[in-house]
């Protein structure tokens, strides 16, 4: 097959005169022009411009921050489609509730197991409820929940913003004159940021529900003993900084979702490898996050057990 580098030699063989063979003959000079063109030399820094370039996690990282700083300004330029928002809001909230308190209510009496066996043997029955407290408000049900979601919410925001890139209906809202971010984005990230703390909330009691139960029926130990010793032991600033995690736990997961969508190539194979790269960085994203902010919450030496011993 021939390789004509130009329109202009496109045009040529189309309007050349067929031989007795009826196939179309092409000139030499073309031919040549086109060896003559592929193999010209060239210069190594314009090898090294054609062949390089940068890494997809380098680019797909960058996007991150490119998306994320185009959220914050366009959100306070008022840039926020809200009937988006709201059907976000009611999918990210209410729709996740249920399978977040399942998770919530089970992990919560398996640790309950975990304390209650080794408290009673030293003794400490009424330190129970606030250590229980304390790692539920604290750890448990902000990481727990934003899990849940990034495995629910932020897989089908990755699917969702993936298929459209690959079908180019980005590019047709583009054409129409709508951006995406404000579009597609910003609702995602609002209503992400809003529902997780609600739904951390929601985890918390019914965490130390289950607990208090299992604690009561199983091992004896009073359920108004458990919630006077988690009363006690808690303090609002526990809440407060249950409810920022779980904020910038919605954050993560919404634009790191919402980017590896945007940034999808391939079809349906590059949807389904950014829907799975989009879920394991941002559950990588909520650890390191979860680091981050306990260690600037909480420093030094504790005294919220010292009531309940």
């Amino acid at each position: 097959m021939y390789k004509f580098t130009s329109p202009v030699q496109q045009t040529k063989l189309f309007v050349m005169p067929n031989m007795d063979d009826g196939n179309p003959s092409v000139p030499m000079s073309i031919l040549e022009e086109d060896t003559n063109t592929n193999h010209a030399p060239s210069s190594g820094g314009e090898k090294f411009l054609s062949k390089w370039s940068p890494p997809r996690y380098l680019w797909r990282g960058l996007s991150v921050l490119v998306l994320a700083g185009q959220v914050i300004i366009r959100s306070l330029m008022g840039k926020i489609h809200w009937r988006n928002t709201l059907q976000q809001l009611e999918r990210v909230g209410p729709r996740s509730v249920g399978v977040c308190l399942l998770t919530s209510a089970f992990v919560g009496m398996a640790f309950t197991i975990q304390f209650v066996r080794e408290f009673t043997r030293l003794g400490l029955n009424r330190s129970i409820g606030g250590v229980l407290a304390l790692a539920f408000s604290r750890e448990l049900s902000p990481v727990v929940t934003s899990i849940v979601v990034a495995g629910r919410i932020g897989s089908a925001f990755a699917a969702e913003l993936g298929t459209m890139q690959v079908s180019e209906q980005i590019d047709t809202l583009r054409v129409l004159g709508a951006d995406p971010v404000d579009y597609l984005v910003i609702p995602r990230v609002i209503a992400s940021c809003l529902a997780l703390p609600f739904l951390t909330l929601m985890c918390f009691t019914v965490g130390m529900a289950s607990s208090g139960l299992l604690a009561d029926s199983v091992y004896g130990i009073s359920l108004n003993i458990i919630l006077d010793s988690a009363q006690r032991a808690l303090n609002s600033w526990d809440i407060i900084s249950a409810m920022i995690k779980s904020g910038v736990f919605g954050a993560i997961i919404s634009i790191v979702s919402c980017a590896w969508g945007v940034t999808t190539m391939g079809g349906a194979k590059g949807v389904g490898e950014s829907t799975t790269s989009a879920v394991v960085i941002s559950l990588v994203g909520i650890f390191m996050a979860d680091f981050a902010l306990s260690y600037c919450f909480f420093q030094g030496a504790g005294d919220s057990l010292k009531n309940c011993v």
